[in-house]
């Protein structure tokens, strides 16, 4: 992997993180993830979308008039929206069912225009294929923690009906991580999602900082050697 595909990977997944760096696509975050099993289902259908329209907008992107390019991109995104809704609807019908509006609300997700717009539209398939790949999985990796969260302290459990929403194929991650717990109901409550995400937040910026912290003192003895 090259410097810039290293670069790309390293933005989706932790530095320009859409939740976790950008704060963008917070309604179905805090919506969806009662459970890691919403969460999980929430974000690869995002990234679904988020793949199919970069590649098709790169590969299109010298044949799209500049005048009207954002109409066609909306469009292009609802009509891959579409039928992401429709396939969910035909093979994952239970997860379907509860995740309900917000996966046709995908098309408002502004941070799926954003990466077309500003990076998909101006590089190549391959590029902005992994863009749109890794600015979804870093989407689905905030979902799922998120989710993981809230009802690991709402229920005691982890990816609760998985095999239900998602297929047999799901059910080894099911897993009850407290026994003959009583739950804490405010985690599975809206308020409850704010205050995680805010938690969660914090906890990444903190890192962030003992991390740059960290390269600084290992850069420090190489500078004085080079200057010696």
């Amino acid at each position: 992997m090259n410097n810039n595909f290293r670069k790309i990977t390293r933005d989706g997944l932790w530095d320009n993180n859409i939740v976790f760096s950008q704060s963008i696509g917070l309604c179905p975050l805090l919506a969806v993830t009662g459970t890691a099993t919403n969460g999980l289902g929430m974000g690869l259908a995002t990234t679904v979308v988020m793949v199919v329209c970069s590649a098709m907008v790169s590969k299109g992107r010298l044949l799209i008039p500049p005048e009207i390019r954002i109409p066609i991109f909306v469009v292009l995104i609802a009509m891959v929206v579409t039928l992401v809704d429709m396939f969910m609807n035909a093979w994952l019908h239970e997860l379907h069912k509860v995740l309900g509006l917000f996966i046709p609300l995908i098309v408002t997700n502004c941070a799926i225009l954003g990466r077309v717009e500003a990076f998909a539209s101006r590089q190549p398939v391959r590029e902005a294929t992994l863009d749109g790949l890794m600015m979804g999985l870093g989407f689905t990796l905030a979902l799922v923690v998120l989710g993981a969260t809230r009802e690991i302290l709402g229920s005691g459990t982890l990816f609760a009906s998985a095999s239900l929403l998602m297929g047999q194929s799901f059910a080894w991650l099911e897993t009850v991580v407290i026994q003959d717990y009583r739950g804490f109901l405010l985690m599975a409550l809206p308020p409850g999602g704010f205050l995680m995400l805010g938690f969660i937040l914090a906890g990444k910026k903190l890192l962030d900082r003992r991390l740059q912290a960290r390269t600084k003192s290992e850069e420090l003895p190489v500078l004085a050697e080079s200057t010696a």
